[in-house]
C-alpha cells in the first residue's frame, strides 16, 4: 500500500498560536479530548469528552504536561487492544490490515488519493504531502535517465498514485498491494490515464511473496504495518529483489512523533484498526548495511499533517 506518515497514523505538533499548548491531530473522526495541565493525573480524570470531530482530532497537551502524559500512557493497555482487533478478523497484524484496506480504509484513502473535494483539511493536507513523495520518487528515477523499459515493482502500489506515472514514462511497472480492493481501483484507473506506455501489471500480493528481479524496488509508507525486527527482514527482502536501486519511505520515529503516536492509541476510534510503527532512520540505515546496502540519498518529506523520510539506497 502507498500511503505516510501518513496513510495509516499521521502525526503532528502544532503550535497554538494563542496559547502554550501543542495539538496531536489524526486523519480518523475520535473525540476531542482535552488534557488537564495538572500532573497528578489519574486515569478516571485524564480527559473530558468533547463531540465528536469529523476528520481530526485535536488533543490538547499543556506545555508543563509531558510527564502527566507519561504516567497515563504507562497505565494503558494498547497491545490489548490490538490483539482483540485481530482476534475479531481471525489473524494477526496482516490480516487486520488487510481487512481495513478492503473495507473502511479504502474508502477514506481512496478519497485521500483521489482528486475529490470530499475531503476535510486535514486529509487534503496529507494528499498534498503524498503527492509530494510521489514527485521526488519521479525526480530520483528519472536521475538516472528515460524510465522507458526500466523494469519497477511498486510494493504497496495503493490506488496507483505512483504505478500510473511510471507506465506514462514507458517503465515496465509490477504493482502489488495486499488490498484487492486498492489493486482494483489501481488498475482501473491505469485503464483510463494510461494511453502511450506500457500499462502496469497489478496483482494482489503481500510483500513477504513478492518474487522476480527488476532495475528498482519502490515501497512508500509501507514499513509503518512493521516493527523494526520484522523490518529489518523486510527490508532485506525487497533489497533481494531489486538490481539497482531501492526506495523507501516511512513514518520518522523521534521522541515526539512516539509519544504522539502513543496518545493516539489511548483514543483509537471506531475506524482505527490498524497498528503504527515509526522507525528510525538509523535503523533503516543498519538493516541496509546488514545486507551490502547503502544509502545514496535522502529527505523529510513533509506538510503541516504529513511527514515521511524518504530514501534511495544502492548496492554498496
Amino acid at each position: 500500500m502507498s500511503h505516510s506518515a501518513s496513510r495509516y497514523l499521521t502525526l503532528c505538533f502544532h503550535p497554538d498560536s494563542t496559547s502554550n499548548s501543542r495539538f496531536f491531530l489524526s486523519p480518523t473522526p475520535i473525540k476531542l479530548i482535552k488534557f488537564s495541565r495538572t500532573l497528578n493525573l489519574n486515569v478516571s480524570a485524564v480527559a473530558t469528552e468533547l463531540p465528536i470531530v469529523d476528520g481530526a482530532t485535536i488533543a490538547a497537551i499543556g506545555g508543563g504536561s509531558v510527564a502527566a502524559l507519561a504516567a497515563v500512557l504507562s497505565l494503558t493497555d494498547p497491545e490489548r487492544r490490538r490483539r482483540l482487533q485481530a482476534e475479531e478478523v481471525g489473524g494477526g497484524d496482516k490480516d487486520v490490515v488487510k481487512e481495513y484496506f478492503n473495507n473502511s480504509g479504502f474508502q477514506r484513502w481512496k478519497k485521500i488519493y483521489g482528486e475529490t473535494d470530499d475531503v476535510n483539511r486535514v486529509q487534503r493536507d496529507i494528499r498534498l504531502g503524498h503527492s509530494k513523495t510521489v514527485e521526488n520518487v519521479m525526480a530520483m528515477l528519472k536521475d538516472e535517465g528515460p524510465l522507458r523499459g526500466v523494469t519497477v515493482c511498486d510494493a504497496g502500489c495503493g490506488t496507483g498514485s505512483l504505478s500510473i506515472p511510471l507506465a506514462k514514462e514507458g517503465a515496465k511497472v509490477f504493482a502489488s498491494d495486499i488490498s484487492a480492493a486498492m489493486v482494483a481501483e489501481a488498475e482501473k484507473k491505469a485503464k483510463e490515464e494510461v494511453k502511450g506506455g506500457v500499462m502496469p501489471k497489478f496483482e494482489v500480493k503481500d510483500l513477504e511473496s513478492l518474487e522476480g528481479k527488476y532495475d528498482t524496488v519502490v515501497c512508500l509508507d509501507v514499513l509503518i504495518h512493521y516493527p523494526q525486527n520484522k523490518a529489518d527482514g523486510m527490508i532485506a527482502h525487497l533489497a533481494s529483489l531489486a538490481e539497482k536501486r531501492l526506495i523507501i519511505s516511512f513514518a520518522p520515529k523521534t521522541f515526539y512523533y512516539d509519544l504522539l503516536k502513543r496518545v493516539g492509541e489511548l483514543f483509537p476510534g471506531p475506524s482505527k484498526a490498524t497498528r503504527a510503527y515509526l522507525h528510525s532512520e538509523a535503523d533503516v540505515e543498519t538493516a541496509l548495511r546488514r545486507v551490502g546496502w547503502k544509502i545514496r540519498k535522502r529527505g523529510l518529506i513533509s506538510t503541516q499533517f504529513y511527514f515521511a523520510t524518504l530514501v534511495e539506497a544502492v548496492p554498496a
